[in-house]
């Protein structure tokens, strides 16, 4: 029989004054753990709060080695810990205060730009741009695509100050922002957004196939007020991927059948591993992988896509492997009971995973911002006979700086001349030419004896211990 738990409908001025009379706390603890930061968050509890908590984070380019999540009931209870990419704690106090500040920021107005001006660091710009036109575009990827669309939009006296594009599955998805090349400014007149809109859909349909339902979405963000909640680009792509339905087919380990496979515990193991049983009223998934930047990011962003609530989690690192663990139900309180429902929450997990996955030889770009720079970089990668599997631009004044993650046109290695020919016509906007790594390199120490020990020792599942936890966390909550 499903289990359902009701829940009583709570008014949303109701549930906004709750909020306000309890704002989140957050409390850096720098002097518990002798390796890493601690971030603890204490909340009245609400839908989507705990992605708002990781999503700031994870926009700071921290790394989360552990993490205890509980929110059953009104409140909700987190801790994190944190290092930054050097594995250093954090001591610089504009960062503390910048996290502080912006974690409860994100259930209230948003964060200002004011907050970022404090901090003494560039924090990567993940939100749309309230000054810039943005234009959302999905469909069927191709090699090239990205610098016919660059092109398109330089012919036609368009600034391309950010963009952000995943490809996955034979499907792309991304996120561009405009300037009006000719009188600056976001793209306002209604005609001229249909003439870039025209173009873009030419773009998309000129190698068209049936059943393809590429489409162009041109959106406009008002110059007043504050992003809405998926104004944030990486969730947007998320969302995006997942509407053109990249998740059919993604499957994850075969090897994996309730015990643990020997190949992930070895460093061997590159596939994602995801299973799904019933406990204590919730529906407990465990999700484990190579361990890689933004991982809890992006396994929360599509629990959240697919309508689940997370109500209690412990996510750790060992060595080069990851392992979450995560109690939820759907919003309307119901579990997973079929097998149908069970696949598709593995294979969106698998999805959500693989999207950030770095493929191929990693271009760091940074040169003078101009007119048509996407465009330039994009084509000079296309007419090398390399193809780009995932890419980001944004623009910092007159400079401008990107990474662009690129493989042969089959997805294979990438020929040496060819790169080398690259870096050569682009001259000195190359600052680095790297093989990319899509999951974190072994910590100093691990060895595959330790990835055994690791393995024996976690027979039982984690969330089967999880609850000796939950007073422990309590306890460390408590005293904030």
């Amino acid at each position: 029989m499903m289990e359902i738990a009701y829940q009583p409908r709570i008014d949303s001025e109701i549930e906004s004054l709750v909020e306000r009379i309890n704002p989140p706390r957050v409390c850096v603890d720098n002097d518990s753990d002798p390796e890493c930061t601690l971030v603890k968050v204490d909340s009245a509890n609400k839908y989507g709060i705990l992605l708002d908590v990781v999503q700031v984070l994870a926009d700071l380019d921290l790394v989360i080695s552990k993490s205890y999540i509980s929110s059953d009931g009104e409140w909700f209870m987190d801790v994190f810990h944190v290092t930054d990419q050097l594995g250093n704690k954090l001591t610089d106090r504009s960062l503390i205060l910048y996290i502080q500040q912006a974690i409860c920021s994100s259930r209230t107005g948003g964060i200002t730009k004011e907050m970022q001006s404090h901090l003494k660091r560039e924090v990567q710009q993940r939100h749309v741009c309230t000054e810039h036109t943005a234009f959302e575009i999905t469909g069927i990827n191709r090699p090239g695509l990205l610098s016919e669309i660059s092109a398109v939009l330089s012919d036609i006296g368009c600034h391309v100050t950010a963009a952000v594009a995943w490809t996955h599955h034979e499907r792309a998805a991304m996120v561009i922002y405009l300037d009006d090349g000719f009188n600056g400014g976001p793209i306002i007149d209604p005609i001229r957004k249909a003439q870039v809109k025209d173009h873009l859909d030419t773009v998309m349909e000129a190698h068209h196939i049936v059943g393809d339902e590429s489409r162009v979405v041109v959106r406009i963000v008002e110059a007043k007020g504050a992003p809405v909640e998926w104004d944030h680009t990486e969730r947007r792509l998320h969302e995006l991927m997942y509407a053109e339905g990249d998740y059919e087919n993604c499957s994850d380990c075969d090897c994996f059948s309730g015990d643990r496979c020997d190949a992930l515990w070895r460093g061997r193991c590159e596939r994602i591993h995801v299973a799904i049983e019933a406990c204590n009223g919730y529906s407990m998934v465990n999700v484990k992988c190579r361990d890689r930047p933004k991982l809890l990011f992006d396994t929360v962003c599509a629990l959240k896509e697919l309508q689940f609530v997370v109500f209690h989690a412990v996510a750790g690192a060992k060595g080069s492997t990851a392992e979450q663990e995560y109690f939820i139900r759907k919003k309307n309180g119901c579990t997973l009971e079929t097998e149908v429902q069970r696949e598709r929450l593995r294979h969106c997990l698998v999805a959500a995973i693989s999207r950030r996955a770095s493929r191929g030889l990693k271009l760091e770009i940074r040169t003078e911002n101009k007119m048509g720079l996407l465009s330039d970089v994009t084509r000079v990668v296309r007419e090398n006979g390399l193809s780009i599997t995932r890419a980001e631009m944004s623009t910092q004044g007159d400079i401008a700086v990107g990474s662009f993650y690129v493989t042969d046109v089959n997805g294979g290695e990438t020929d040496p001349n060819a790169v080398e020919a690259v870096v050569r016509e682009l001259g000195g906007a190359v600052v680095s030419a790297v093989k990319a790594v899509g999951m974190m390199p072994m910590r100093m120490g691990s060895t595959s004896d330790n990835s055994v020990e690791l393995r024996d020792k976690t027979k039982s599942s984690i969330g089967r211990m999880f609850w000796s936890k939950l007073e422990r966390l309590s306890s460390s909550i408590k005293s904030l």
